[in-house]
């Protein structure tokens, strides 16, 4: 049996160390690759996962009027009630009968009693002249 010692000699042709030196960096190479890889997935899900739980925050806290409204939504309530407001005088115009159709008709109406009134005297004139 051969007996090892810190003076015993290796031969090993070339061809075999550059080998092993180049083997060594490939799997160096695409351990590391590997790793970042894994590294980039799980930053993205770790990013996936607050988007998510950010979405159903605002899911379930936006209809609620937790997280405020928006201007536009601001600008239909205020157009809104100003239309309720006016449709509440109208209503009471109508009930009281002085919409502004009932007196606009109202207006025709006597203007038409005027007139009718006017051409009966003219017609009782020219009958008196006859």
């Amino acid at each position: 049996m051969a007996r090892l010692n810190d003076n015993t000699e290796l031969t090993m042709p070339l061809r075999n160390i550059v080998s092993m030196v180049f083997g060594t960096a490939i799997a160096v190479w695409a351990y590391f690759g590997i790793i970042e890889r894994l590294n980039t997935i799980e930053t993205s899900i770790l990013m996936m996962e607050s988007e998510v739980e950010s979405n159903t925050e605002f899911r379930i806290r936006w209809p609620r009027g937790e997280l405020g409204a928006l201007p536009a939504d601001a600008e239909q309530f205020m157009m809104i009630d100003l239309l309720q407001e006016e449709l509440d005088d109208l209503e009471t115009q109508v009930e009281s009968g002085n919409a502004p159709y009932d007196q606009q008709q109202e207006l025709t109406l006597e203007w038409y009693a005027e007139r009718i009134s006017e051409l009966e005297r003219e017609v009782e004139l020219l009958k008196e002249r006859r």
